[in-house]
């Protein structure tokens, strides 16, 4: 449904409330103040959605990259002194030259933008020690990884300027693609958009069996999308960018560098994607129409690649996929660009050709099992409301509710579904804390290949039914969640506790 319609749609509907307020009208003079405040309340109801996203369907287009910028990779955290895997996380706040000549306000994790990537081997025991040098309350959450619910780092666990906590916990789950963002009650979509974001790295035996391209920054890149807008002070503004229905914006940072390049050999690359916007969602192909392959999900690689002209994601949803360069015609110009055509990464091809990787034809050992396909539904999730007029289950976040409640190892079904609006809906992305699941089916069909893999978060259109087979490792109250940011902060959120 394009956006006039729905302007029609929403005029229509403020025009008959307003109408059929006045013609209850009794002639009393607060009667008629009341109507008129009514009236008002509507118009500014009215603009209030057409400043919204309705359903996503017309945002603001992202201006093309123009390549002068050589994209930059986050560095890998080096390891506390010491025996063990211990690493020190520190929020921070800081300047960052993301325009030249200028500098913006921004948070980072150990630097001023941002942040590192962890790496974790499976079979890990792991100690990081976290320490919020913000001047405001923040969390440390750590978004894919299986861990207690005391360490997930929900908004129950906020630590005050100045505070710090030593988490531990072993690394169990297989080689995947990770991230870590903060998680405050009412203030996650703030400091993410003001640049707390980080990558972490879990590999194992299997992965560094595979071949594939693992030369960190130089034939295995990690790519952190996030939108953002500047005000004319090049500074990153929130209250004035800040949405609602999901703040969206027009410039394109990748790791944190406008205008981005990458440079790359004649070889197979591997690019993990990662949607870290608020809202936006972003269709991944390039420009010359060319197939690349994908390896892997949210939570772990694929049995099989799949090849594919484009993949989508939605806030927080990550994919791993390998581009052949030494394939491609670089002569011309090479980018990775979005569905509408915008160019996200150009793509500079040298003539050298690069380390020899390969792609193998079976990857993982993956499976849906029958006796999880039969499982009945024990849980239902309904996501409804744009703006801040958002619930699950007809309610808002309430952080002494448990929504629901689960024995620890034991597998249950999920069912979430997207309730359209008055104005259609528009597509939630759902996360689960704390584990990683299985999607069983859309709308009762088998979701397509390239989802059937573990993952953490996924995409849902309205009036979409989705099944998941969730089972949690650890014990604890974990948050489930739109990963619209701002969703989230207005209550899109309920708990699950896992006993």
């Amino acid at each position: 449904m394009g956006i006039k319609i729905k302007i029609k749609i929403i005029t229509l509907v403020i025009s008959i409330l307003v109408i059929s307020a006045c013609s209850n009208n009794n002639s009393k003079p607060e009667k008629e103040m009341e109507h008129s405040t009514m009236g008002q309340d509507m118009e500014e109801m009215h603009h209030d959605m057409m400043e919204g996203h309705m359903s996503h369907d017309e945002v603001v287009m992202l201006n093309d990259s123009t390549g002068e910028n050589e994209l930059k990779i986050p560095s890998m955290l080096e390891r506390d002194d010491g025996e063990g895997v211990v690493y020190t996380v520190r929020a921070q706040k800081g300047k960052t030259e993301i325009f030249d000549g200028t500098e913006s306000i921004t948070y980072g994790y150990n630097g001023p933008f941002l942040g590192p990537m962890l790496r974790f081997d499976k079979g890990d025991k792991v100690k990081i020690r976290t320490i919020n040098e913000l001047d405001e309350e923040t969390t440390f959450h750590w978004h894919g990884l299986e861990v207690a619910g005391d360490v997930d780092g929900g908004p129950h666990d906020a630590l005050k300027p100045g505070e710090e906590k030593v988490i531990e916990f072993e690394v169990a789950q297989e080689a995947s693609t990770l991230w870590f963002h903060p998680h405050p009650e009412g203030k996650t979509a703030e400091q993410v958009y003001n640049g707390l974001a980080g990558l972490i790295y879990i590999e194992d035996d299997n992965s560094k069996s595979l071949g594939l391209p693992n030369d960190y920054g130089k034939n295995d890149i990690p790519l952190i999308f996030q939108d953002r807008t500047f005000d004319d002070r090049k500074q990153l503004n929130y209250s004035a960018a800040m949405n609602e229905d999901g703040t969206i914006g027009d410039t394109l940072l990748i790791n944190g560098t406008v205008n981005p390049k990458l440079s790359v050999n004649k070889e197979k690359v591997r690019l993990r994607l990662l949607n870290g916007s608020n809202a936006r969602n972003y269709t991944f192909k390039l420009n010359t129409g060319d197939s690349f392959v994908q390896i892997a999900t949210d939570g772990g690689f694929l049995n099989e690649p799949f090849t594919l002209k484009e993949v989508t994601l939605t806030p927080s949803e990550r994919a791993e996929i390998v581009v052949d360069f030494s394939q491609l015609n670089s002569e011309n110009d090479l980018a990775l660009i979005n569905e509408d055509g915008s160019v996200l990464l150009p793509f500079e091809v040298s003539d050298k050709s690069g380390v020899i990787s390969r792609i193998p034809g079976e990857m993982n050992d993956f499976s849906l099992t029958e006796e999880e396909m039969d499982l009945p539904v024990t849980k239902k999730v309904e996501l409804f409301g744009m703006m801040d007029m958002v619930e699950i289950n007809g309610k808002k976040f309430d952080p002494d509710r448990i929504d629901f409640t689960q024995q620890q190892g034991v597998t249950e079904v999920w069912e979430i579904y997207n309730k359209p609006d008055m104005m259609g809906g528009m597509i939630h992305p759902f996360h689960i804390h704390g584990a990683q699941f299985k999607i069983i089916s859309r709308d009762g069909k088998a979701p397509p290949e390239n989802e059937r893999g573990w993952k953490d978060s996924f995409s849902i259109k309205p009036d979409e039914r989705v099944k998941i087979a969730i089972q949690f490792k650890h014990k604890g109250v974990f948050m489930f969640h739109c990963h619209i940011l701002e969703h989230e902060d207005n209550g899109m959120m309920g708990q699950v506790k896992v006993e």
